[in-house]
């Protein structure tokens, strides 16, 4: 009998599942987006391979959108400045894109490990985040592979709005 109050106390099964979400990742080639990903999946970098032909599917983007419940957009905060300009209009574009604009988006200025790297409140400031997302759900955060732990924590900021919006009323 004491075994059986023992087991129900403690040992209650495992943990309920973790929500999943469907979130679409963007961004310019070379901003990091596989190699972010792979480590934070704990993958192998040697077995990244960059995407190859990644401009000319750009436009292809919006295919993806369909279905996402949140936004993952990495930009190269080393970049020159014609990316940057680049990166900064395909954002635009996307957090005004029908199936987008209402969506929790994470911005990860990627490569802080770089010595061009721009701060955070540059890249706010230049991609004019402040005006343009106004009343939209947002985070920019700094990060590198050298800091996984700082992705991990974004990623947490981005799972915190998701679990927000889910438990807001539906708007009709």
């Amino acid at each position: 009998m004491d075994y059986l109050c023992f087991k129900a106390l403690c040992c209650k099964g495992p943990p309920p599942p973790r929500p999943e979400y469907d979130l679409v990742c963007i961004g310019l080639t070379g901003s990091g987006k596989t190699s972010l990903l792979s480590q934070l999946c704990s993958e192998s970098p040697e077995n990244i391979v960059s995407t190859t032909g990644a401009d000319t599917i750009r436009k292809y983007w919006s295919r993806y959108y369909q279905g996402s419940q949140g936004v993952i957009f990495v930009l190269d905060s080393a970049s020159s400045e014609d990316d940057l300009e680049t990166a900064r209009n395909e954002l635009h574009s996307a957090l005004q894109h029908p199936q987008l604009c209402t969506l929790p988006f994470l911005i990860l200025a990627n490569h802080q490990d770089k010595p061009a790297a721009r701060s955070v409140q540059e890249i706010k400031k230049y991609f004019e985040l402040e005006p343009l997302a106004r009343g939209k759900r947002w985070i920019l955060k700094p990060c590198s592979l050298d800091d996984m732990e700082a992705v991990k924590d974004s990623f947490t900021l981005l799972i915190n709005l998701l679990e927000e919006r889910e438990l807001e009323p539906s708007r009709m």
